[in-house]
């Protein structure tokens, strides 16, 4: 009996989108809660898989006789705007509008309990949505990876369900839907083995698509 041969599966290699950096960000500028039953992905977290190395000397990658390459493609321009020490980010799309506020700006050490300050951060993001004529608010939880995964999930989530608390009777009249997550120690934007990186991670995101 011949033993069949198994073809590898090829990874698809992403391109990274463009990116603008700037130094200072300026926030200006969400009513039915609901949970979706499939989580969403975070945008701009879609892929955390490093892509594949390729050997550009594969026989395997030569075209053959007569092909030709593919037009070329457009890609997305995200441009992110930052504050000075990072404990705000803007990042924005043709279609998509992204806020992430670090959890010390917003609530004390390993609490969900709001701060003064953090009303009016959050007012000012629904300011934008208002803006927007957005009709659909993603806000997501994260947290470091210090301390147990299942505590950064139950805490996360109930950051997040603090600023959905907020951030709803702000936009009462939008018929607006939300999708809440606590997605605790997943999708880091920064390198956890640091404190600053660990800072940046605990964040709570407000994205809506653009009008």
């Amino acid at each position: 009996m011949r033993t069949p041969t198994l073809s590898p599966r090829r990874t698809p290699v992403r391109r990274p989108a463009a990116c603008v950096l700037a130094a200072v960000v300026l926030f200006a500028g969400a009513a039915t809660a609901h949970a979706d039953d499939i989580p969403s992905t975070p945008p701009g977290t879609e892929s955390t898989v490093p892509p594949p190395e390729v050997d550009g000397n594969s026989p395997g990658l030569k075209m053959r006789d007569g092909a030709t390459l593919a037009p070329a493609k457009v890609l997305p321009l995200i441009s992110i705007v930052e504050s000075e020490g990072g404990e705000e980010r803007r990042e924005e799309t043709s279609s998509n509008l992204k806020f992430a506020l670090q959890a010390e700006v917003l609530f004390g050490k390993d609490s969900a309990k709001l701060t003064p300050d953090a009303h009016s951060r959050i007012a000012a993001i629904a300011e934008e949505i208002k803006k927007q004529n957005a009709t659909k608010v993603r806000i997501f939880g994260f947290t470091d990876n210090l301390g147990s995964s299942a505590h950064g999930d139950v805490l996360s989530k109930q950051r997040a369900d603090a600023v959905h608390k907020v951030l709803s009777p702000l936009l009462a009249s939008g018929g607006i839907t939300y999708e809440i997550r606590g997605y605790g120690e997943q999708y880091p934007i920064a390198d956890n083995s640091t404190e600053e990186g660990r800072k940046k991670n605990r964040r709570v995101e407000v994205s809506f698509p653009r009008g």
